[in-house]
């Protein structure tokens, strides 16, 4: 395991702390989940990216029709 230290406003580390006690959770554990979720929105990001660099655009607008069509948007 790694420590890492990080510099933050006053302000900013405050309502990390009181967002951390509102959960329940040590700050430590609060940072540890939201980094947790920003590298998952990251990799989904790069996953989605690779897949549409492959993917045929028409297919995919048609794709898009049909769930707009059945969804009423």
């Amino acid at each position: 395991m790694s420590t890492l230290t990080v510099r933050l406003p006053d302000d900013k580390h405050n309502r990390l702390k009181a967002l951390a006690a509102h959960k329940k959770l040590s700050l430590n554990k609060l940072i540890e989940e939201l980094s947790t979720q920003a590298i998952a929105e990251f990799d989904t990001e790069v996953r989605f990216k690779a897949i549409a660099a492959t993917g045929d655009k028409n297919k995919g607008l048609e794709l898009l029709d049909k769930l707009d069509s059945h969804f009423g948007s």
